[in-house]
């Protein structure tokens, strides 16, 4: 039987000759101090390092949790001003450490940088090294096979070379690559002599290494990918009421965060009208008031002038328009108003946007601007309720959707500031100015008015649409990022499930025959396998010898 030995302690590379040239590393400087050139290496080694990377990655997670804890001010500005007003004395420290854009602020930057410039002078050599170490042979087959991991031995009448080649020939048929002994040429050291047997190397598993290096330069390219969206990308918001349009120009998005390297005119020339807004909502049970389905529809064009299409938006369903992609990320209710002045002429009609607070139920406050009105200009405050239920004299909505709609309105006139070159926010009223006509709020529905004190007008609500928000983003280093996940996904798993392992063949003519020993051992096989493999092996081995072996001499 084939005998399979395994010492109790593994040896460290036994693959290894003594006549080897040592591989070359890092040596240290022959005497002195280290000048500018060795700190220098010194400091590139470092940074390039494992451990390095791995904190670096760690610091790159860590400054990430604060960007989504706190509102940014890329994608949450009225979140920033809300944090400020109720952390007046906190907020300001926070801003002065970059929290409040994280993912612009330089300690961030550095970061990543110092990531990236880990990671490329890690992959890149490696790289020429594995391209080096794929066309490099298997070494040399130790002298002593038997003190490998796994080792057999086994007799049999071939000839040394015949019975070296039968096991080559298995062994090429598994996928090994594979080293002959050259017995013409003793090894570089003079230690081994030509005529000390045949002998076959064999070693398989290469793709580990490719799997780890794949893992390695996806990474890199991830980092690539989410730079490429930085320099790039942009990202912006817009209010759509339903039967109104806007293009894609930075004069007509309420919010526009450019990457470093975009400018307005990169913006894509398309164009949205919003339709119709359907909103649906549970309307009994535990779930009650929550929604159960969205839809925008909507007709957009791609370029001025070009043909319309129509379309639909729903919670992550975007609209994938010119290499920009366009979400449904909210929506509201925008009364509509007519107001006419002490001169009787309609100075205001249309639909304004008002904007849900915390109360829930789309209970929502908003302003109404009327700078044309004569001979003072107008301005009103305002709460719309949905589905309006007095509870103790105060107003409250019940439910989200607009089964009972009323507004509550107070009513101002005098100078609205807008004439001041101070910019103002459409959503709040500036009433430093202003004399209040109303004592209480009013409350109207639908087609009621409200006759302003001192013959100053009247505003009739007349109904509402809703409206919805929308968010454009274009990002150029999203695919990329996804085929580099999945391709480090991919590196992870050859890196797992791949061995790297050595097979020798040794044969020696003895009296009794020719002597084969085979050794084996596993680079890597922390979950084991290699054992069973390697058993296998050598009985498949030891079959293929005693097959082409050659017939005994007659009266033997």
């Amino acid at each position: 039987m084939t005998d399979v030995r395994a010492p109790q302690t593994d040896p460290f590379d036994p693959a290894a000759e003594p006549g080897d040239s040592p591989r070359p590393g890092p040596a240290s400087p022959a005497g002195g101090a280290f000048g500018l050139s060795g700190w220098l290496r010194w400091a590139w080694r470092q940074l390039t390092s494992m451990r390095i990377a791995l904190v670096l990655l760690f610091l790159l997670a860590l400054g990430s949790v604060p960007g989504s804890m706190l509102p940014q001010q890329g994608n949450n500005p009225s979140g920033v001003r809300q944090y400020y007003a109720s952390h007046p004395a906190l907020a300001p420290w926070l801003n002065h450490l970059g929290l409040f854009n994280v993912f612009g602020a330089p300690w961030f930057a550095a970061i990543y940088l110092l990531l990236f410039a880990s990671l490329a002078g890690c992959v890149v050599p490696r790289t020429f090294r594995l391209a080096g170490s794929a066309r490099t042979l298997p070494p040399r087959a130790p002298r002593h096979l038997a003190r490998l991991p796994r080792s057999a031995e086994y007799v049999t009448t071939l000839p040394p070379a015949e019975a070296v080649e039968t096991a080559a020939r298995v062994l090429a048929g598994r996928g090994f690559r594979l080293r002959r002994a050259d017995s013409a040429v003793p090894d570089s050291a003079g230690t081994e002599p030509a005529d000390a047997g045949a002998w076959v190397s064999a070693e398989k598993g290469y793709l580990r290494e490719a799997g780890n290096l794949l893992f390695h330069l996806a990474l890199l390219g991830v980092l690539v990918s989410v730079a490429l969206g930085g320099l790039f990308g942009y990202k912006a918001d817009r209010l759509l009421v339903q039967g109104t349009t806007f293009a894609d120009t930075a004069s007509a998005l309420d919010e526009f965060h450019p990457g470093r390297l975009v400018t307005a005119g990169d913006l894509g020339p398309f164009t949205i009208t919003l339709n119709r807004f359907d909103a649906s909502y549970i309307a009994s049970g535990p779930q009650r008031g929550q929604p159960s389905a969205f839809d925008a529809q909507i007709s957009y064009t791609e370029q001025r002038g070009g043909p319309a299409r129509t379309g639909h938006l729903a919670v992550n369903r975007p609209l994938s328009v010119d290499g920009a992609k366009v979400y449904l990320i909210g929506h509201g209710y925008a009364p509509r108003f007519t107001v006419t002045d002490a001169r009787g002429q309609v100075v205001y009609d249309a639909p304004t946007p008002f904007i849900a607070g915390p109360s829930g139920n789309f209970l929502s406050e908003g302003v109404v601007k009327v700078p044309d009105a004569q001979p003072d200009q107008l301005g009103f405050t305002g709460v719309f309720v949905p589905t309006a239920v007095d509870v103790g004299g105060t107003l409250e909505s019940v439910f989200p959707a607009a089964d009972n709609p009323v507004v509550s309105l107070i009513a101002y006139a005098g100078d609205l500031g807008t004439d001041s070159g101070v910019s103002q926010s459409v959503y709040q009223l500036d009433t430093s100015g202003m004399q209040r006509l109303t004592a209480r709020p009013q409350v109207l529905q639908p087609g009621q008015s409200l006759k302003l004190p001192g013959g100053r007008g009247t505003i009739t609500f007349t109904g509402y649409v809703p409206w919805v928000s929308l968010a454009i983003t274009h990002d150029p280093g999203q695919l990329p990022a996804l085929i580099c996940g999945i391709a480090a996904l991919g590196g992870l798993l050859l890196s797992f499930m791949i061995r790297r392992r050595r097979v020798f063949v040794r044969a020696r003519a003895g009296e009794n025959g020719t002597t084969v020993e085979v050794g084996g051992l596993a680079r890597t096989d922390a979950s084991g396998g290699f054992e069973a493999e390697f058993a296998s092996l050598a009985a498949e081995l030891r079959a293929a010898c005693q097959q082409g072996r050659h017939p005994l001499p007659e009266g033997e």
